[in-house]
């Protein structure tokens, strides 16, 4: 969800306009609940156990376009989750996903390679890492 050093969401704003009028930087709408410390699906896609691996191998984040479930564990994780809602069922398949296409998520692209920003105030998606502002 971005780099080591936090970013504050608002300052992105305010010194990349010309990043948001050209696309190139591009706010997620707020559809998004936060978990962890740092109605779209019928079954939870990440748990806590995800979560704590995701943490172990030096994860900033994740962002869930869909439900997660054992937030209280997630909760204790350092790491920053951000889902649409929870939900205790987990997945049912165990289908294959794919790599590397790019999404739609509540109508903005996001692509391999894009960089994701997040705090209290949303998540921006970047088409280049950001440095401090």
């Amino acid at each position: 969800m971005g780099s080591s050093a936090p970013l504050a969401i608002a300052d992105i704003c305010d010194a990349y306009p010309h990043l948001l009028t050209n696309g190139e930087l591009r706010p997620l709408p707020p559809v998004f609940q936060i978990y962890g410390r740092n109605k779209h699906a019928e079954r939870a896609i990440i748990g806590g156990d995800l979560a704590k691996r995701a943490q172990n191998n030096g994860w900033v984040g994740i962002v869930v376009y869909g439900c997660i479930r054992d937030v209280d564990d997630i909760n204790l994780c350092d790491i920053g989750v951000r889902a649409l809602k929870s939900y205790p069922v987990q997945p049912g398949d165990k289908g294959n996903g794919e790599k590397h296409v790019p999404l739609t998520i509540a109508g903005t692209r996001v692509c391999d390679g894009d960089w994701l920003y997040a705090n209290s105030d949303g998540i921006l998606v970047s088409s280049m890492e950001l440095s401090e502002v």
